[in-house]
């Protein structure tokens, strides 16, 4: 095998050429062997992260090289020494190594030595311009020459600075030709790092599920590989952060700054996971060990002499000291001070720069150095997708400390119709929801306005602006793959045969992990869903609301700052009442829930005075605004945090019809559904239920054409097949809430449980559902003010009504209850109006459903 062979086989098949290298050097080489053999072998341990075993192993291969005639080898090892020098940390000493050895090279060699002296510009120390300058020498140089590897590189590195100059289209043209031509070589590894970089691409287009697509196909391929590749990991935790799965973030980057410290690797690559590590730990509020990453991080980066580097990490230690409170003057000075030497580096993070030394400038009420770096940051506004979102927040908090409400207003809406745009490229409910998070800040400065100003028509405008967004734009079914419905059953089977199984041996554990991995694997398939871009979100018309209201009145909850409120709108008329703080509502709910577990379980020595715990919860939800009610039907829209209350259980609204939204707009839509064109029923009867029979077996009485689905015919399948787009569909089944992960929350069926994730394939949900089953309507908050579950998914997927429960409940005391619920839905009644009329007062039952939707 030659040199050129095994400097190949070093980049694609890096332990396969390590082996061969060995044996080379343990025989008798000439020095020419010799040479190709420490030089793949010091590639190998440079790209696993052995920088100081690849520094020894490519002098070594330059001491062999020297007593050969070579000199173009000698010239191609000094440059791959130069770039090892540079990843572990000696970086003006191996650019002056790479300077040395381009001039007066021509042809091939010369593009060779170009790619790695414009990685070093461009990578290391962000000298982009002149990295595009040796990149496109090197693909001039390369191109036809028949090395296709080489003439990969040329491609992808050109791309690498083209993206980082914000020409993102070239550079993804330029990376899509480096892929086909590293995939055409058999170069693995390479072909991986190509595809990580077009993950970056995308995310830089603001195409989430393309990048995590990317990135997944690229980390498989390492890690089949057995290969360490920083620059793959800190890109995907970016693109997590950015999706907003901070955990999933924190765990990648954990595990790759774990393995890299423990191989000694690059000690470039190195500072660069360290402080994608400290952008983890800040948003995921571990502000100290945030703080010290880093620190850590910059600390390397100088000593590495890489100053943009260096500026990137002190901005991240400068942000999360500002979250954690810090407001001192040698912050502010901080900011100053790197804004200043971002000017000069990178615009685009230059205004992030000024956006957060104006605020910490607001913070200690020095106007005139806010207004300074405010208006800089704004500029951005009408810049890259990168900047905007700054820009118009940078734009809101000028306006708003000049008193300017007006202009405040306005940066608010342009922020959080951009911030709605990106919404709409994620196809994922879970992304769609955490990036709300974005928005959250401008959406509570003007609330905050309305609030102050004491208008209840304004605050329910923004209110309702940034609530329940994720319902108001069309759901993405998930793409037809059949490998999601293949691990979907797989679940449900697995799953099936650990409730079955009592066996607590060493299965027991290997079952949890395959119930892991099959999970992670539907979670994964989901989140590559993409979104649909072309879709317009209808806004709540207050006026078209108090008309369908006529006789109801709505009282829409408000948390800001940590204090409630109340908007009351009713007969032409919008009222705001200022409730408490919210955290005696929250206390209240947990005791209140508390109790109806207790009573619904048999659980206590004493019965609960409900009726005491009832009033108690509904002074701290609506203080005084029960005089506002009128005596008509009540439409609710708690909080997040809210959602799961109990209304019944409030004296007021015990007899009254109670609809639960979570969004006025919500339950305007809700209104306009119209029924399906067929009258169907769908009754669906669970496994394990002590009265599940006898309730599905008296339902159908009432109901004698319906569909039944119960003793072993309750399957995924079937179910799914019958309820989609049924008029009205009862699930009498066990159900659970996952706290931990919310679409994976389920009903239990007789091949296994059917979660969120099911119900989403649905191509129309019923129109109204029942579902008698415990815990059915908790979901769980995510995002600004959003709430993910079974209840959430049927009303994005156009469900008009859900009956659920917000606690476990008793099987044998939920029959009779379901039977008077449906007497009155075949008399005429809607879903809040027939629970109001079953509710019964001494039956914790009774309390623990409340009535979602129109």
């Amino acid at each position: 095998m030659d040199a050129d062979e095994l400097h190949a086989l070093a980049l694609s098949r890096p332990a396969d050429a390590l082996r061969i290298a060995r044996d080379v050097l343990a025989g008798t080489p000439s020095d020419a062997e010799a040479a190709a053999a420490h030089h793949a072998a010091g590639l190998v341990h440079r790209d696993f992260g052995d920088i100081r075993e690849a520094v020894a192993e490519l002098r070594a291969a330059y001491r062999s090289i020297r007593r050969t005639a070579d000199r173009d080898r000698e010239a191609e090892i000094l440059a791959t020494l130069g770039v090892a020098l540079v990843m572990g940390g000696q970086t003006r000493r191996g650019l002056a190594v790479l300077d040395a050895v381009v001039p007066g090279q021509t042809g091939v060699l010369a593009g060779r030595l170009f790619i790695r002296r414009g990685w070093v510009l461009g990578a290391v120390f962000a000298r982009f311009p002149e990295a595009l300058a040796d990149f496109e020498r090197a693909v001039d140089a390369l191109s036809g020459t028949g090395d296709l590897v080489w003439e990969a590189r040329a491609f992808g590195m050109r791309a690498m600075a083209l993206l980082a100059m914000g020409m993102i289209d070239p550079a993804d043209d330029d990376y899509a030709r480096s892929e086909e031509l590293f995939a055409k070589a058999g170069q693995e590894v390479e072909y991986a790092d190509a595809r990580q970089a077009r993950g970056a691409v995308a995310l830089a287009r603001g195409d989430l599920p393309a990048a995590l697509q990317f990135l997944d196909d690229a980390q498989r391929i390492v890690e089949d590989l057995g290969v360490l590749e920083p620059d793959l990991y800190a890109n995907k935790c970016l693109v997590l952060l950015a999706a907003g799965l901070t955990r999933e973030a924190l765990l990648e980057v954990n595990s790759a700054l774990e393995r890299s410290e423990q191989q000694g690797g690059s000690r470039a690559r190195h500072a660069e996971l360290l402080m994608c590590a400290g952008l983890a730990a800040h948003a995921a509020g571990a502000f100290e060990l945030a703080e010290r990453r880093d620190r850590d991080a910059m600390r390397l980066f100088e000593r590495q002499q890489r100053p943009w580097w260096a500026a990137k990490a002190e901005l991240a230690l400068l942000e999360t000291r500002f979250a954690n409170g810090g407001r001192t003057a040698p912050l502010l000075r901080g900011g100053q001070r790197i804004s200043a030497v971002l000017d000069e580096l990178d615009r685009d993070l230059a205004a992030e720069a000024h956006l957060l030394t104006g605020r910490i400038a607001l913070a200690r009420k020095d106007s005139a150095e806010a207004v300074r770096h405010l208006s800089i940051a704004a500029r951005a506004r009408r810049g890259g997708l990168r900047t905007r979102g700054a820009g118009w927040l940078a734009q809101a908090l000028l306006h708003q400390d000049g008193g300017r409400s007006r202009g405040m207003l306005g940066a608010c809406r342009q922020g959080l119709s951009l911030i709605e745009i990106y919404v709409r490229t994620l196809g994922a409910t879970e992304l769609r929801a955490l990036a709300t998070a974005q928005g959250a800040e401008l959406a509570a400065m003007a609330l905050r306005y309305a609030v102050e100003r004491g208008s209840g028509r304004q605050v329910l405008e923004w209110s309702e602006r940034w609530r329940a967004t994720v319902l108001a734009i069309p759901p993405v079914r998930p793409q037809a793959d059949d490998g999601l419905v293949a691990d979907l059953a797989a679940l449900r089977d697995l799953t099936q045969r650990m409730v079955s199984s009592r066996d607590r041996g060493p299965g027991t554990s290997q079952q949890q992990r395959e119930r892991q991995r099959l999970e992670s694997a539907v979670r994964q398939r989901v989140l590559l869903t993409p979104g649909q871009f072309d879709e317009r979100r209808e806004r709540l018309r207050i006026t078209e609301l108090l008309e369908k209201l006529g006789d109801r009145t709505l009282v829409e909850l408000v948390d800001l700052e940590d204090q409630l409120y109340a908007v009351i709108a009713a007969h032409g008329q919008v009222r705001l009442r200022p409730i408490g703080p919210t955290a005696v509502a929250t206390h209240a709910l947990s005791h209140a829930l508390f109790a109806l577990r207790r009573e619904n379980a048999r659980r206590g020595r004493h019965e609960l005075k409900l009726d005491t715990i009832g009033a108690r919860l509904e002074s701290a939800l609506l203080g005084d605004t029960l005089q506002h009610l009128g005596d008509g039907a009540v439409v609710v829209v708690p909080t997040g945090r809210l959602h799961a209350v109990p209304w019944s259980l409030l004296p007021s609204l015990r007899t009254r019809p109670t609809s639960v939204v979570p969004s006025a707009a919500a339950w305007v839509r809700a209104m306009r559904a119209e029924p399906p064109a067929v009258d169907r029923v769908v009754l669906v009867g669970g496994p394990h239920l002590s009265a599940g029979r006898e309730e599905v077996r008296r339902l159908a009485e009432l109901y004698p054409d319906a569909v039944v689905l119960a003793d072993g015919s309750a399957t995924a399948d079937a179910v799914l097949e019958a309820i989609d787009g049924a008029s009205l569909v009862h699930v009498a089944a066990h159900g659970t809430f996952r706290a931990d992960s919310p679409l994976f929350s389920a009903i239990e069926l007789d091949d296994g449980p059917l979660t969120v994730y099911d119900f989403e394939r649905l191509k129309r949900a019923p129109h109204r559902m029942v579902l008698s089953s415990c815990s059915s309507a908790l979901g769980g908050p995510s995002g600004a003010d959003e709430l993910v579950g079974l209840v959430s998914a049927l009303v994005a997927l156009g469900s008009a009504g859900v009956v659920a429960s917000v606690v476990p409940v008793s099987d044998p005391a939920t029959v009779p209850l379901m039977l008077r619920l449906h007497e009155q839905l075949r008399a005429g009644d809607g879903l809040a109006e027939a629970l109001a009329r079953t509710h019964d007062s001494a039956d914790a039952t009774s309390q623990s459903f409340i009535a979602l939707g129109a």
